[in-house]
């Protein structure tokens, strides 16, 4: 695919199987961060479309038309969704480019092979899990315990990877049974919106899989709220996770939490620099760096601490900004004009708190570049922990670069966030590395790379980077809810203990 100039889509919401008007008719336009155009027009959700779409999933779910299938049955259902996104993987990942800035090769590559993949393997792990469990006989009585749906999940996804994570809350609602409502960021419904059509093609009953687009503090927040929903699943801010918290209080429902990240990358004496330093780049450059779980705090040792620096602004000049329909682009554009302000104060902020400029700083003005919303890949030196920069997320190619001498102090300074997300260690001693990552407190470590997601590993973090986890077997309990049915096999009176207590 090139760049090119194109019409201007035409989405609505997606409810009950069908294609649907916002019921104030009102539309809402997605912009391509690459260009500034407009490249979409999706319908507004208001209330009423919150009502219909969260009504329509109560009554197909309590219909049976879809909880009540075998699991067999939902896993080969689901196996044929994942074969039809192999079919649209070309237009689901064009929908992605032209609203998120991901690159196309990225996106045709990783994106598509990775949402199918999780299908797959989530509909594997489904037919493994274990529905009905009996307990051991005590006294005259049978007992089991139940592994049932929830009912109706409502999914609160992010802009940065619209597709991955919808997926990774699609795939495990709808193999354990239940519905679910969709509400993806207002930057990036479109492939959202393209999977609920794939969806009713592959053979999910209409009404199980409903996408609503608008904006997050009306129509989020009145989804999280709802009685008739059972279960929240958010990715996205802190900040607002506290807030669905909250809301989700009144109702006592379930929640998971997938929110920000400040991950740590530890740098040993005796790391690899050919292969640590374009590791580093791919940590905090992926996706323009807005990617939750991004390396930009890197933590290197004394001895290395001048040679990192010097291969990192180096290896950072290599990296291709440009349209992301282009092939051979290494980096896109931030998602939007908002995002673009507040990386580049970030930036000012780090230059006021004294950190050290290494290399980029700025918007990437060259040529066509000047259109969209670009960020050259950004390094700081003599960075603080306590400095703004390496405390708050920033989502965009910034990383901090902090210095350490002992690997004590690395631990320490890598530990004392709010986030733990994901942590890293680079180092030829595998068995030195695996040490230290037993005392960082994320929910995932690497060791000697970045980004690594399996379909059947878990992901998720810990204190403020949220709770549950997504992918893996793991994630399939937290879309079920537990019974315990006892049934007692004592024919007669004078066989219950319980008799004597009362007559």
């Amino acid at each position: 695919m090139t760049a090119t100039t194109h019409q201007a889509l035409d989405y609505q919401l997606f409810i009950n199987g069908t294609w649907t008007p916002a019921a104030s008719k009102e539309t809402f336009d997605v912009i391509n961060p690459a260009t500034g155009e407009v490249a979409a027009r999706v319908a507004k959700a208001g209330l009423e479309d919150v009502e219909a779409a969260v009504a329509t999933a109560r009554q197909v779910y309590d219909s049976g038309v879809w909880s009540r299938k075998t699991p067999k049955e939902r896993a080969d259902i689901l196996n044929r969704f994942a074969r039809k996104i192999m079919e649209h993987g070309q237009e689901l990942a064009y929908l992605e480019v032209i609203s998120s800035g991901a690159t196309i090769r990225r996106a045709m590559s990783t994106d598509i092979l990775g949402i199918a993949f999780v299908l797959q393997q989530t509909a594997a792990f489904a037919l493994e899990f274990p529905y009905v469990e009996g307990l051991a006989m005590t006294g005259a009585s049978n007992n089991q315990v139940w592994r049932e749906p929830l009912g109706v999940v409502a999914a609160i996804t992010p802009w940065n990877f619209p597709m991955i994570l919808a997926m990774w809350k699609l795939a495990p609602a709808l193999a354990m049974g239940n519905s679910i409502v969709v509400k993806p960021a207002s930057y990036t419904p479109l492939s959202t919106l393209k999977l609920a059509e794939l969806a009713i093609e592959s053979g999910i009953p209409a009404g199980v899989f409903n996408v609503i687009a608008g904006p997050g503090a009306s129509i989020g927040e009145a989804l999280v709220k709802d009685p008739r929903v059972d279960k929240v699943a958010f990715t996205g801010s802190t900040e607002v996770g506290r807030r669905i918290m909250e809301l989700a209080s009144g109702t006592v429902k379930r929640v998971t939490l997938e929110l920000g990240g400040k991950s740590p990358a530890i740098v040993l004496p005796d790391a690899d620099l050919d292969l640590t330093v374009p590791g580093l780049l791919y940590g905090f450059c992926l996706h323009s760096g807005q990617v939750c779980e991004s390396g930009t705090r890197i933590l290197v040792h004394d001895s290395l601490y001048d040679e990192v620096l010097e291969r990192l602004a180096q290896l950072a000049s290599k990296v291709k900004l440009g349209n992301p329909l282009d092939a051979t682009t290494g980096m896109g554009p931030l998602v939007s004009r908002h995002q673009l302000d507040t990386v580049l104060g970030y930036i000012q902020t780090g230059v006021d708190e004294g950190a050290r400029l290494v290399c980029g700083g700025k918007r990437a003005t060259k040529g066509e570049l000047a259109r969209g919303y670009y960020v050259e890949p950004t390094v700081f030196a003599d960075v603080r922990n306590d400095m703004r920069i390496a405390r708050e997320e920033i989502f965009g190619p910034v990383a901090s670069v902090i210095r350490y001498s002992t690997v004590e102090e690395a631990i320490e300074i890598a530990n004392d966030t709010i986030f733990g997300l994901a942590a890293g260690v680079w180092s030829r001693d595998a068995n030195k590395a695996l040490k230290i990552g037993r005392e960082l407190r994320a929910g995932t470590v690497w060791i000697n790379d970045w980004h690594a997601m399996r379909p059947d590993a878990p992901f998720g973090g810990y204190k403020q980077s949220g709770f549950g986890r997504e992918l893996g077997r793991h994630v399939l309990e937290e879309y079920t809810q537990v019974k315990h049915v006892h049934a007692a096999l004592a024919p007669e009176l004078k066989q219950r203990p319980w008799a004597g207590m009362l007559f």
